[in-house]
Parts: C-alpha cells; sequence; structure tokens
C-alpha cells in the first residue's frame, strides 16, 4: 500500500526529540514480557525480604520504561504458548499495569506467532498466503487494530517498535532483502506499519530495531538502505550481546559512529551483561542527547546475568540501579518505602575480585568467569573483608 509522505513529520520529531533529549529522563527500560507467565507458575517478587508486584519495584529503583512484546497468534499450531501469552489481551493487562506503576511503555510488534530473530522471521499463520499489496494491508491493519485498542482503554503506548531484530528483515520471505536482492518489498511492509503508528498513536515515536550493537558496518548497511528507500522513523534501537557482538568496545564505536551519520537518537533496547552499568554509561555518554536510554532484556525471567533469581527473589546487582538513576538525573518517587542494600559496583577483572560497596568497603567476594557469562556471589560475612586485588580502584 502507499504511504503518505511522513518526512515534514519525521524532521520536525526528530528535531524536537533531540532538543528535548538532555531535559528528559534517560530510558532506564525493562523488557517484561514474561512476567505474567512467570507469575502463573507461582513466582513471587520480592527485594529486602518484601514481595511486591514487579512493576513497582522496578520503579522503586529508577526503572522508568517497560517494554512488552506482541505475537500476532502465539496459540497458532507453530506459536509462542498455548495458553497465549503475548496476546493482545495479554498485552492489554499489562498496559494497565505499567500505566498504574507511573511507567512509559514501548511495545514491540514481532509481526510472527513467534519469536521473531535474525534467525528467525516467520509469517503468522493467517498471513501465510498474502504478498504485496495484500501483505502490506494486512501489516497495517493489524499494527492500527492493536494500536486503536490501546488507545481506547487509555493505554496508548509511548514508542512503538516496528519489527524485532529485523537486519535480516521481517515476515520472510517476503521482506528478505539479502536474499532477493532488492529492499523494496521490506520498505513497504515498514512503510505499511509505520503509517498505522502515524494515524492512530501519532504522539508515539517509531524505532527500527536491529541486533547488530557491536557490529557497525552490518548496522549502517542497513539503515543506508533504509534512507535511499525513504523509510522515516524516529530512533534507531540495538541488541547488544557479548556472545555476538564482542567486547563492549564494539559497541562504543558503533554507537560514536552512528551518531555522526544520522539524525535518529540511540537506545539500546536489548541487552543483558555482566557490564551492567558500563554499557548503560556508554550509552548515556553519547553527546547532543542522542543516547536516549536501555531495556535489559528479560532481568525477571532470563537466565545468566539477569536481576532476579528464579524464585524471584532479587539478585544484589538490582541495587546498581538506584545509583544509575540517580547519576543520570532521572526523576523517581518511591512508593513503596524499603530499607536498601547499598548500591554496588561490578567490574569484570580477569581474575577472582570484589565486588563493593559505594564508598569503599567489601560487599561481595566475587568469581567472574572471563568472558562475562557466570558471575557467583559470596557474602562477604564468609569472605575477606579487605580488597588486595591490585586493579581494584577502591584499594
Amino acid at each position: 500500500m502507499k504511504s503518505p509522505n511522513w518526512f515534514p513529520l519525521l524532521f520536525a520529531s526528530l528535531t524536537l526529540l533531540a532538543g528535548k533529549a538532555q531535559a528528559a529522563d534517560y530510558m532506564l527500560g525493562a523488557d517484561l514480557s514474561s512476567t505474567p507467565q512467570a507469575e502463573a507458575r507461582g513466582v513471587k517478587f520480592s527485594s529486602n525480604g518484601k514481595a511486591e508486584d514487579l512493576l513497582p519495584l522496578l520503579h522503586d529503583h529508577g526503572f522508568n520504561w517497560v517494554r512488552i512484546r506482541i505475537f500476532e497468534d502465539p496459540k497458532a499450531a507453530d506459536g509462542y504458548s498455548r495458553e497465549g501469552y503475548c496476546d493482545l489481551g495479554h498485552t492489554l493487562a499489562m498496559a494497565h499495569r505499567i500505566q498504574a506503576a507511573g511507567m512509559k511503555f514501548l511495545l514491540d510488534f514481532h509481526y510472527s506467532d513467534t519469536w521473531a530473530d535474525p534467525a528467525h522471521q516467520t509469517k503468522p499463520a493467517a498471513w501465510k498466503e498474502k504478498h504485496g499489496p495484500e501483505l502490506e494491508k494486512a501489516v497495517h491493519d493489524y499494527t492500527a487494530s492493536v494500536l486503536a485498542a490501546l488507545a481506547k482503554q487509555g493505554t496508548p503506548p509511548d514508542m512503538v517498535q516496528t519489527g524485532n531484530e529485523i537486519n535480516h528483515g521481517l515476515l520472510w520471505p517476503d521482506g528478505q532483502p539479502w536474499k532477493l536482492g532488492s529492499w523494496d518489498s521490506l520498505c513497504g511492509l515498514l512503510n505499511a506499519a509505520i503509517s498505522a503508528v502515524r494515524e492512530i498513536t501519532p504522539q508515539a515515536k517509531v524505532m527500527l530495531h536491529v541486533a547488530t550493537g557491536g557490529r557497525n558496518q552490518e548496522t549502517c548497511e542497513f539503515f543506508d538502505h533504509l534512507r535511499a528507500h525513504h523509510v522515516a522513523f524516529n530512533v534507531i534501537g540495538l541488541s547488544y550481546y557479548p556472545r555476538w557482538d564482542g567486547p563492549l568496545e564494539n559497541l562504543k564505536r558503533n554507537l560514536a559512529d552512528l551518531l555522526t551519520r544520522y539524525p535518529q537518537p540511540i537506545v539500546v533496547v536489548e541487552y543483558s551483561a555482566p557490564q551492567l552499568r558500563e554499557i548503560n554509561d556508554a550509552i548515556h555518554a553519547l553527546p547532543h542527547g542522542k543516547g536516549l536510554g536501555s531495556f535489559i532484556w528479560e532481568p525477571a525471567h532470563w537466565g545468566g546475568p539477569a536481576l532476579f533469581e528464579r524464585d524471584g527473589k532479587a539478585k544484589p546487582t538490582l541495587e546498581l540501579y538506584p545509583q544509575m538513576a540517580q547519576d543520570y538525573g532521572i526523576h523517581f518517587t518511591v512508593k513503596s518505602p524499603r530499607k536498601r542494600e547499598p548500591a554496588v559496583t561490578i567490574r569484570p577483572w580477569h581474575k577472582p575480585c570484589e565486588i563493593h560497596e559505594k564508598g569503599g568497603s567489601l560487599l561481595f567476594l566475587a568469581t567472574w568467569r572471563l568472558g562475562g557469562e557466570n558471575l557467583r556471589l559470596q557474602p562477604a560475612s564468609r569472605a575477606t573483608r579487605s580488597c588486595r586485588a591490585a586493579s581494584c580502584p577502591l584499594r
């Protein structure tokens, strides 16, 4: 379908966004899409021994945005969930919870019945036989219907992702530019989705999300093609995982280059790595307010360096976030006052090292596997109480 010319609106929006970025709060976000599933399993979230709803708990730790994914029909034969998690009904319920917690809302359209990522961009079963303008209309109408339902209940998203990790395209095989040798189809599908966002929730920013946080050449090739095809969007979204993207320096180099090439500001919309503070510091430090923020991926569900144990108990690393919020000038009010453990500083040394309470006293002894995946914490009461690591800045 032919889209209207959104370029005047785009550039006005980008000018406004860049002008206000320094005054606006840094986006300290979390993807909480699996929260209803965890709660249905009986998980009770808690911090410092106090159980409470996950969203207010995170808000009290400085988080101010929540990201939620949505699938077209997760109950389909090859869909994400027999119970229908991440469908429209669950999205509507989570949107109410986000609003009640005083947080902002990023909606992530996967345009699939299940996971969409660089290795999987499967069409919804209902769209399997649709192609060309018919597929573009399906994308437009579905996007519009979801956004209209959210707007009707008074919870429209503040930002919308039209596709998830789409550096290899979406809705394969139709929107698979590298294989087709043409970007026309992908850009037509993206324009159809973006048109729906502009029509139904014009206040929402549009993000295009790629899984190339540490791969500059691939990132630039993708966005150069979109620019050549006049795809109008507001925000660049990146995933950064050291397993695929390499060390943090790769992300820093990519961010530094992107801000000189494109007018759009940048969000690292997926990350989960031991260098939680370092990743956010790199984004926040970008000049001209172009580092809008970050979203830690499934911190209450995913294994590895998440912020909660499987039983819902907060890990000590959660206490990094109130300090980040304070340092980044995020305005938030603790709605549920609690005794809070001191913020901790974590650095990936190349040998057994210590995690310190801010101010210098030892809080935990940490054993860190080189490469960053495995982190074991041992209470200081069972460890030495003075740091002897030569590399420790608090020694």
